[in-house]
């Protein structure tokens, strides 16, 4: 099982509809947030590109955003090989 970690952007949470079409991609298994984290978890990745689209509503308004976190990692191996990266906010 492979893990996609979203550290959320300050003042910012998920919108339910993405949260919904997220949960109706054959390859999610399951979706849990907890506080300002966004845990995908999918039954399995192959050799075919993927493309996952979180759509977030700000709530909060604040100043000086940092980039946000993404992690991608095995959940049975989570030491093992990660790939991060880190973005901001799209308009």
């Amino acid at each position: 099982m492979v893990i996609i970690e979203v550290s959320l952007l300050s003042g910012f949470t998920v919108t339910s509809r993405s949260r919904t079409l997220l949960e109706n991609r054959t390859i999610v298994k399951k979706i849990e947030v907890k506080a300002n984290v966004v845990y995908i978890y999918l039954e399995k990745l192959n050799d075919e590109s993927q493309t996952f689209i979180l759509q977030l509503e700000q709530v909060i308004q604040v100043k000086n955003l940092k980039p946000a976190s993404i992690k991608i990692y095995d959940y049975y191996q989570p030491g093992g090989l990660q790939i991060s990266c880190s973005s901001g906010v799209r308009s």
